[in-house]
């Protein structure tokens, strides 16, 4: 995922963006709103970091401007902490608020929350897997030849996340990420227990490894082979 940040101080940009690109982002620093805008408009960003108080358009401003072209997420960092400049920035379209001084791990919670939605959003209710799996994201749902397979809440999780994007080979850091969420306290290798019981539930002659393939190095995707 590609993220702008739009932010006048240097420093706390840099960290910003060290932060995304540690969590696997790709990130661009703007340093004023009209560059901002300028870089919006030239590239697809998946969301969107920015500073309220800009030299030469305000943030509430950029965030507008966004808004008439775009539903992308934008987070407001800020160090107006008053209830009139929150109010001001939410009504202008951001999606989330955050106050300075922040932590760094509890923007990029806010940045995994964001990014979370606009995925959930877009993804269909009926995921096909094959011609055999069924995957019901409304219903909590997954069926083989027309009959439930009963999957734990994390279990469904994975595989839903998994299904709805089959050209995507997921770490397990990906998977915690965007499947179990920043509230996940289990260890990175327990993932490896979740997809092991998956393929378990969903194993057949033809498909023994359960419609997940490991991919040796990288992680795992979902496979009809």
């Amino acid at each position: 995922m590609k993220i702008l940040i739009v932010e006048d101080e240097r420093a706390i940009a840099e960290v910003e963006k060290a932060y995304m690109e540690k969590d696997g982002y790709t990130a661009d620093i703007a340093g004023d709103g009209l560059k901002g805008l300028e870089m919006f408009a030239a590239e697809n960003y998946d969301l969107v970091i920015l500073d309220l108080m800009l030299p030469g358009m305000s943030g509430v401003d950029v965030c507008r401007a966004i808004r008439m072209k775009s539903q992308v997420p934008i987070i407001m960092v800020t160090a107006r902490s008053g209830e009139d400049d929150v109010v001001s920035g939410l009504d202008a379209g951001a999606s989330d608020y955050v106050i300075k001084p922040f932590s760094p791990r509890v923007l990029m919670a806010r940045v995994r929350a964001n990014t979370r939605k606009e995925a959930d959003s877009s993804e269909p209710q009926i995921i096909r897997v094959g011609n055999s799996l069924t995957v019901d994201t409304k219903n909590f749902t997954v069926t083989k030849n027309g009959e439930e397979i009963a999957f734990t809440r994390n279990e469904f999780m994975i595989f839903s996340k998994m299904a709805a994007k089959p050209e995507k080979i997921w770490s397990r850091d990906d998977i915690i990420t965007h499947a179990l969420g920043y509230e996940y306290d289990g260890f990175e290798r327990s993932i490896d227990s979740y997809i092991k019981n998956i393929r378990k539930k969903l194993a057949d002659p033809e498909h023994e490894n359960g419609y997940i393939k490991t991919v040796h190095g990288f992680g795992y995707k979902v496979s009809e082979q």
